[in-house]
């Protein structure tokens, strides 16, 4: 509570008359200071109660103090009485040193790679999506504002920028993500479930056919390896025949016995399949190698990027109709995102990093032009626009003072009387 309050002027404290109707009051109060003087100083004389005494101290300090107040307050936005007095109307003289010190202050202190860096560390973007999407506004500005915003600030990001982002973080999550062990539990879980025999039917029936539509070539192969004798006694043609109805045989006996020996042969093989790929370092290392080699390859990349471009339409476009995204297929699909961003520590983590790394890139690519933006636009101003500014914001706490020094000039003007008095 300051001093203003406490005297009860309170009830004069002009919120509907803004800086204007606050700059009345702690003028008028000096006025009556001045009023209280001229009385007390007419009505002190020997003779009368000390009291006038009294009142003239305070009203002679408090008038002293309320002028003195009075020009620091206006010495900020202005020349006092329009005199050029030196160090006066401080504002509008140094606004461009004020604008060149602003910029460098959000330069320094929140347009920093490092600042932001550490300051997003401690913001759950993730965990902020996530309720918004679990928990959507309810239709009205609200939303509509929301959406507008998510859809301005997708189509601005640079879509090479924004895309090779999204990309990088989804090859370099599939590069991370260890994928033997998953086939290997897979296999294991096919064959104690003896799903691996619909695979195996689906191998011979395969082989059958490439047998088929390759019986030709067989006979050549077996011709062009054969002698001149077997060939003018026709025992070249003979075998290729036994080895194509052998291996027909054999397929189709695969195929009608569950209980084969090479069917068990090759179940023993994925079995040990399944666990070289769970526990051998060596064929864990070589599914890698595979995967990134995938990975790599331009088929991917094109997937990639497609799937990126529509998940961009798709997002922006949803954004721009939050109603009918929310209503539909796609928008319990984004509820159930948001459950998820809220209960998956690990997802919600990878989100929050890709979040601080698109931040900190804007601020790194785009930092310094904020801040020349800033310092160009407050040195585009003129003086009074800035003093106008400024005095609105503040000019209003500013005449507190006025008043404040009023009447601590007035009570220390009190005090020294009383003191002047004992000795």
């Amino acid at each position: 509570m300051n001093i203003f309050q406490a005297t009860g002027l309170d009830r004069f404290n002009p919120a509907q008359g803004g800086v204007r109707g606050m700059r009345i009051v702690a003028s008028g109060l000096l006025v009556v200071m001045a009023g209280l003087y001229i009385l007390a100083r007419s009505h002190e004389a020997p003779g009368e109660p000390a009291t006038w005494g009294y009142l003239r101290a305070f009203a002679e300090a408090a008038m002293v103090g309320g002028l003195a107040d009075w020009f620091a307050v206006t010495a900020l936005f202005r020349h006092p009485l329009g005199l050029p007095i030196p160090h006066t109307a401080i504002i509008p003289r140094n606004k461009d040193r004020i604008g060149d010190s602003l910029a460098s202050f959000l330069r320094v202190n929140f347009l920093t790679a490092s600042v932001v860096a550490r300051r997003m560390q401690k913001v759950d973007v993730a965990a902020a999506i996530g309720r918004l999407l679990a928990q959507p506004p309810t239709p009205g500005r609200a939303r509509g504002g929301i959406g507008r915003a998510l859809a301005t600030i997708l189509e601005s990001l640079g879509d090479d920028r924004l895309g090779a982002m999204v990309k990088g973080a989804l090859a370099s999550r599939l590069k991370a993500f260890d994928v033997a062990p998953l086939i290997g539990r897979t296999l294991d879980a096919a064959i104690v479930e003896n799903r691996h025999a619909e695979m195996l039917d689906g191998l011979i029936g395969w082989g059958s056919r490439v047998l088929l539509h390759n019986e030709t070539m067989i006979h050549d192969m077996v011709q062009s390896r054969t002698g001149k004798f077997m060939r003018w006694t026709g025992l070249d043609e003979k075998l290729s025949t036994a080895i194509v109805e052998g291996l027909h045989k054999l397929l189709d006996d695969m195929a009608t016995d569950p209980d084969h020996p090479l069917r068990s042969k090759a179940q023993e093989g994925l079995e040990q399949l399944a666990d070289r790929l769970q526990n051998d370092p060596a064929m864990r290392e070589r599914v890698a190698a595979m995967k990134a080699e995938i990975i790599a390859s331009p088929a991917v990349g094109a997937w990639l990027d497609t799937l990126w471009q529509n998940a961009r339409v798709k997002l922006i476009d949803s954004a721009r109709n939050p109603d009918a995204a929310i209503g539909g297929q796609f928008g319990a699909a984004l509820r159930q995102l948001g459950e998820t961003l809220q209960t998956d520590p690990q997802l919600r983590q990878t989100l929050n990093r890709f979040a601080r790394r698109i931040t900190v890139g804007l601020v790194a690519d785009y930092g310094d032009g904020i801040v020349k933006l800033v310092s160009e636009t407050i040195r585009g101003w003129d003086a009074r626009t800035v003093t106008s500014q400024l005095e609105n914001a503040v000019g209003r706490d500013l005449q507190y003072i006025r008043v404040n020094g009023t009447i601590v000039g007035g009570l220390i003007g009190v005090g020294l009387h009383i003191l002047s008095g004992l000795f």
